[in-house]
């Protein structure tokens, strides 16, 4: 199952750009807001169940509408919490000259960062980097779950950049990590939430990034150094996970400051996000976004990249 938010409305991608609005679908039992529907979503899956989405036929005799990937939002809007992974692939743990984690490293993104997957970004005139990522959307509340159990909390997955600006990011003793990527529009995703009876093996997907048409960034999701399971066992051993709640999973080497020279993203650059069974978000940058902090710890952005 592929849900979309098609211009604030939640809707069920039926065939290749064709959907279908769950609130008429549903003759009203589910309601328009895409959040909305993780509060109920086992009620929403077994509704989807019934009215045949699971089977790829949907009853009632609804007719499909074309989709406009113009009015595509994030498929997410309001999660009240957004968890995300520092260095959990092992070569770009390597790039960032860092040792390999013996724990998630984990950190916050602030939730009015969410964007949608074609929506444009506005960058700073600091040192901004793109990081490819899974994403994972919470359907349950999870809360001490074992590792054995935790795909069930899963609503499904969504492909996410984790934009940072990395001269704020460094700019005190500590990095500033939450804020450096909090910024508006530096958590876009999309462009569909998949459910994992979609996907092949969800423990496995190719995920890239490309930026004017190059790719910078190529891996599988299998080359975490902690799997979706670990994530979720170890985060809600410490805090409650809610439902809709999202996870980025942590990005592979090829991020902008590593490389020679430092590729950061700048006016008019196209920024590309595919991961496998997925979809591709496509944001383009544009200039003049909030000015960045900078410190003794950030003059060049390229400090131990998370």
């Amino acid at each position: 199952m592929r849900l979309l938010n098609v211009a604030g409305r939640l809707t069920l991608e039926v065939a290749t750009e064709r959907g279908v609005d769950v609130a008429d679908a549903s003759e009203g039992r589910f309601g328009p807001d895409p959040q909305a529907v993780f509060d109920e979503w086992d009620e929403f899956v077994g509704w989807a169940a019934s009215a045949g989405v699971l089977n790829g036929e949907l009853n009632g005799g609804l007719d499909d509408v074309a989709l406009d990937p113009a009015c595509l939002r994030a498929p997410v809007p309001r999660p009240r919490q957004v968890f995300a992974l520092a260095l959990n692939y092992a070569d770009h743990s390597a790039e960032a000259a860092r040792e390999l984690p013996t724990a998630p490293i984990v950190f916050t993104k602030f939730p009015s960062c969410v964007a949608g997957p074609f929506e444009d970004v506005h960058v700073p005139a600091g040192n901004v980097d793109y990081e490819v990522e899974l994403v994972v959307v919470m359907g349950r509340t999870a809360d001490r779950v074992p590792e054995t159990d935790a795909w069930q909390y899963v609503a499904g997955l969504c492909a996410g950049q984790d934009i940072s600006e990395r001269e704020l990011q460094f700019s005190a003793a500590i990095p500033q990590l939450s804020l450096a990527k909090s910024m508006p529009g530096f958590g876009p995703i999309g462009p569909a939430l998949v459910t994992l009876d979609d996907l092949a093996d969800p423990d496995d997907l190719a995920l890239d990034c490309l930026l004017n048409g190059e790719v910078m960034q190529s891996s599988r999701t299998s080359m975490m150094i902690f799997s979706v399971p670990s994530i979720i066992a170890q985060i809600s051993a410490t805090c409650v996970m809610l439902p809709g709640d999202l996870i980025f999973t942590g990005t592979p080497a090829g991020v902008g400051a590593r490389q020679n020279p430092p590729r950061f993203l700048r006016d008019g650059d196209v920024l590309v996000t595919r991961v496998e069974g997925i979809g591709e978000l496509r944001n383009t940058m544009v200039g003049g976004g909030r000015p960045s902090q900078s410190g003794e710890h950030g003059q060049s952005g390229r400090g131990n990249i998370q």
